[in-house]
């Protein structure tokens, strides 16, 4: 699973959940796949992206000293920065871990990539 992918991810379908973001990550086992940088795709992903998230990915990814806590204005000028989002969103490929709802503590698994966001008939 790519970290722009967690992203989008919310368990907001399980009975009672409210909001379900951002999902609480934990990775067991990770790859990095290196992947043709394009700044303006990156920058064009920015605005459809919750910032909290993304630092958070990037703390679980302990790429904190590449990512600040709060997202910096006239950032598409900035390409260093665009290309560290890039490693971070695109190129972190997360192979095994889990996700967690925030509001009632269920656990998706990610496996073999994957994150399994099913859910039992008494959660829906």
């Amino acid at each position: 699973m790519k970290l722009s992918t967690y992203n989008f991810l919310t368990s907001m379908a399980i009975k009672g959940v409210k909001v379900g973001f951002p999902l609480k990550l934990t990775i067991i086992k990770k790859d990095v796949v290196e992947s043709e940088f394009n700044p303006t795709f990156v920058e064009r992903i920015l605005p459809k992206l919750d910032w909290t998230a993304v630092y958070g990915a990037a703390q679980v990814a302990e790429l904190t000293e590449d990512i600040p806590a709060v997202q910096p204005e006239n950032i598409g000028e900035n390409e260093v920065l665009l290309q560290k989002l890039h490693h971070l969103l695109f190129e972190i490929d997360v192979l095994e871990g889990q996700l967690e709802c925030p509001e009632t503590g269920r656990v998706f698994p990610i496996t073999d990539g994957i994150p399994n966001m099913l859910l039992n008939e008494d959660e829906v």
